[in-house]
């Protein structure tokens, strides 16, 4: 009975495995690393998202009297790639990394001299590329897509001295497998642009990659 339990929990086990082995080959894979792509599920492709690069800018009236914003700039009023509106909008990313033998190698031999491989997984999440993703609803201005980080309106009688920003969203990240990762919107994203803000990826002080999109 025992012999039994034990080779249908191995069966399931090894199930499990090559379901999942199975799950994850259904993603495509990205032409580029460190980029967001559009993950079409209903035809199982990807689609490429405007790609532009843009630096943090702070613009303040009348020497900050009346008012200041900063926050990243994109030509144009609308983005080229358009996407439908729907429920449950999904993106990938992938840094280009893959599991290899030296991988596995490696995990031994810190094993072996008594380190935890998974405290050295834990630090590289730390400096993750994707903890660096965030998502916009951008604001459109004379012709100009907006990413404002902060926008006050000053200390002059007549300003308004509400502070704003652009909408942002949350995001959960499924790992698919080492550096890749779907990027699943928490929230329903009604009409208009928006844009993913990547920072420091070969950018300095305050540079950022967007990738941008419209909802139609």
């Amino acid at each position: 009975m025992k012999e039994n339990i034990i080779v249908t929990l191995l069966f399931c086990g090894i199930s499990m495995v090559i379901h999942g082995q199975a799950a994850n080959l259904n993603y495509p894979e990205p032409e580029f690393k460190n980029e967001v792509y559009f993950l079409d599920k209903g035809n199982n492709k990807l689609i490429r998202l405007e790609k532009g690069s843009s630096k943090m800018e702070t613009k303040t009236k009348m020497g900050g009297m009346g008012g200041s914003e900063s926050g990243y700039d994109l030509d144009g009023s609308k983005s080229g790639v358009r996407l439908n509106e729907t429920n449950n909008i999904s993106f990938v990313f992938s840094t280009g990394a893959s599991p290899s033998t030296a991988n596995q190698r490696s995990d031994s031999i810190m094993r072996a001299n008594g380190v935890d491989p998974t405290m050295m997984s834990e630090m590289r999440s730390m400096t993750d590329p994707t903890n660096m993703i965030t998502l916009y609803k951008v604001n459109v201005e004379k012709g100009i897509r907006k990413v404002l980080l902060q926008k006050s309106g000053g200390a002059l009688p007549f300003s308004n001295h509400k502070t704003t920003s652009s909408d942002k969203y949350s995001i959960s990240m499924k790992r698919i497998r080492e550096g890749y990762w779907e990027l699943v919107v928490d929230k329903h994203l009604p009409k208009g642009e928006y844009a993913f803000t990547l920072m420091g990826l070969g950018g300095t002080g305050g540079d950022a990659t967007l990738f941008s999109f419209g909802i139609d």
